[in-house]
């Protein structure tokens, strides 16, 4: 149902580096991009973009919004929440198990966005 999903940014250039090296954990590569402006990645599903905004204002995060990405493995939620603290992103909630099968890791990018790393299952 989701195509794809934006996130605004403040520094396109640093935003660009820390999600190739961040999204490389599982597999996702530069799918489209318009230089200047924005890139995507994806891993042969929904894209995760991201932007200037497109109305010069300041890019902000939503309070309330989050973005869930799709690890594969239990092993690929440790290693991309690692990874994205390593770049310089924020800690919002260690690796674990939530609930009985949902496996998560949450973290706030370069511009404060929310993520959940994550996987259904063993």
């Amino acid at each position: 149902m989701i195509g794809y999903v934006m996130v605004g940014t403040n520094d396109l250039d640093k935003a660009v580096a820390f999600y190739d090296d961040l999204l490389s954990v599982i597999g996702a590569k530069r799918a489209m991009s318009d230089p200047g402006r924005f890139v995507g990645w994806s891993n042969g599903g929904p894209m995760l973009a991201v932007t200037k905004p497109h109305d010069g204002n300041k890019a902000n995060f939503g309070n309330g919004t989050m973005i869930a990405l799709a690890a594969g493995s239990r092993e690929n939620v440790d290693k991309m929440h690692a990874k994205a603290l390593s770049l310089g992103g924020k800690d919002e909630g260690a690796p674990g198990l939530r609930g009985e099968t949902f496996y998560g890791a949450y973290f706030r990018d370069l511009d404060g966005n929310k993520f959940v790393a994550f996987h259904m299952g063993k």
